[in-house]
């Protein structure tokens, strides 16, 4: 990329979690200089815990490598992209069968000493509340990346910004368990389907413990909201709980479905299995996969060890409960940017897209885009047949009610107009938009001088 030529040329960037990371190295590259505000460790959101950037709060997983889903094509078009993400995840990973898995302090160390170290980054640790914050004067343009959540007095001053009730929805948080405490004589070894790999501890249930199990948790104490809230969960990261009180066999269909796994000690397959995944390289402390919960902190303790394999035990981190808040993307937003103020953007999360993934994508679109921009050309937006453009085009697209949070999927672009197989449209749809993808970035000449 071409340096920008007007020195008196600066961008602030706010958050510097996994989309303002990406923006900010992405401007920084460019030779785009950048002031980065991140409030840590001044002030913590109620889900955050280290000092670090891009902290991942939720799951360690970055989801599937498959080329053949949404999020396998994203993560090939930000590699194309020069992802800082995708660079620290493939060097941090961990095993974890066919999804993309990191060790969490690792990566966030590695994103904070690479973002640290960019010549045209500053990090400024201080917390902005408000767009008319004195340290944003000057700025050629001001990003909002502050994810969903944000603090209140930065999310109040956006939303009287752009006017209309605020939109939110909670995220829920999986427990971490110490390794050494789960009861290796219960607990085995093995991915769906890949019973030799030891990527995944499963603990197996019989129908008698599973129904025990889903009948504590649905009788147990829930966090409850503040009385001027209600809890409006994001479909793709509900609490298991709550999936429990859909019906009696929603969990066994759902996250601790037993299908493709074996239990070597029986040579049977169990009725359920709640699995546990490595937070780590060396595997000593492992997430609880699907197990985002709103139970209060005693409820959690006395219901998940239940669990075969879990009588004993130690919650390195229990599950908890935080409001997301996102915006009204197709009504407020002009591409990224805020039509009642020009020159302010907003990437990550809080602009409407879900999971870390897309939350990292769109922060890495707007660092080129605004690169673009600050030289004097203009970028257009990837194909809606990629899965960039199909991210990016939920954004603009006014919904038929609510607008709601999305991940990555294929349902976002454009139908195939053909008769295939399941899978198949999946393959089908995958190399649709790599050839779509391969096409634009040819045309746009993006890494050319």
């Amino acid at each position: 990329m071409s340096e920008t030529r007007n020195n008196d040329m600066w961008v602030a960037v706010i958050g510097g979690g996994l989309a303002g990371c990406e923006c900010a190295y992405t401007l920084s590259r460019a030779g785009v200089p950048v002031r980065m505000f991140e409030m840590k460790p001044e002030r913590f959101s109620e889900a955050h815990h280290n000092s670090g950037l891009a902290e991942l709060v939720c799951s360690n997983s970055l989801r599937s490598e498959e080329p053949s889903t949404g999020v396998g094509l994203l993560k090939q078009e930000m590699r194309a992209l020069h992802s800082l993400v995708m660079n620290v995840a493939d060097e941090v990973r961990v095993p974890a069968g066919k999804a993309l898995a990191v060790d969490r302090e690792r990566f966030s160390s590695r994103m904070t000493e690479v973002v640290s170290g960019e010549p045209n980054i500053v990090l400024v640790r201080e917390e902005i509340g408000s767009l008319d914050h004195a340290s944003l004067q000057g700025a050629t343009a001001v990003v909002v990346a502050a994810g969903p959540m944000a603090s209140e007095s930065l999310a109040e001053d956006l939303q009287q910004l752009v006017g209309g009730e605020r939109l939110y929805f909670y995220d829920a948080i999986a427990p971490i368990i110490a390794s050494e405490s789960v009861d290796m004589n219960k607990a085995f070894w093995g991915s769906r389907y890949r019973p030799e790999d030891t990527d995944y501890l499963n603990c197996p249930l019989s129908e008698e413990q599973y129904k025990a199990f889903i009948n504590a948790m649905l009788a147990a104490e829930k966090v409850k909201p503040r009385e001027f809230e209600q809890h409006i969960h994001f479909e793709g990261c509900l609490p298991v709980e709550e999936m429990a009180e859909r019906g009696e066999m929603t969990l066994a269909f759902g996250p601790l479905k037993p299908v493709g796994l074996e239990d070597p000690r029986t040579g049977e397959q169990p009725f359920a299995v709640v699995q546990l995944r490595a937070e780590n390289r060396e595997k000593t402390a492992f997430n609880m996969v699907g197990f985002q919960t709103k139970l209060t902190y005693p409820e959690q303790k006395r219901i998940f060890r239940m669990i075969p394999g879990l009588e004993n035990a130690e919650f390195l981190r229990l599950g908890s409960i935080h409001r997301n808040t996102y915006v009204d993307a197709p009504s407020i937003l002009d591409g990224l940017e805020l039509k009642a103020r020009p020159g302010t953007y907003l990437a990550g999360q809080i602009t409407g897209v879900e999971g870390y993934v897309e939350s990292a994508a769109c922060g890495l679109w707007l660092g080129h885009l605004l690169a673009a921009r600050l030289r004097g050309r203009d970028l257009p937006c990837p194909p809606c047949e990629t899965a960039l453009g199909g991210l990016l085009a939920h954004l603009g697209t006014p919904p038929a009610k609510r607008f709601q949070p999305s991940n990555v999927h294929f349902g976002l672009m454009p139908a195939l107009n053909r008769r295939a197989p399941k899978k198949k449209r999946k393959e089908l749809y995958a190399a649709r938009g790599r050839d779509a993808f391969a096409k634009w970035l040819g045309e746009v000449k993006l890494f050319e001088e």
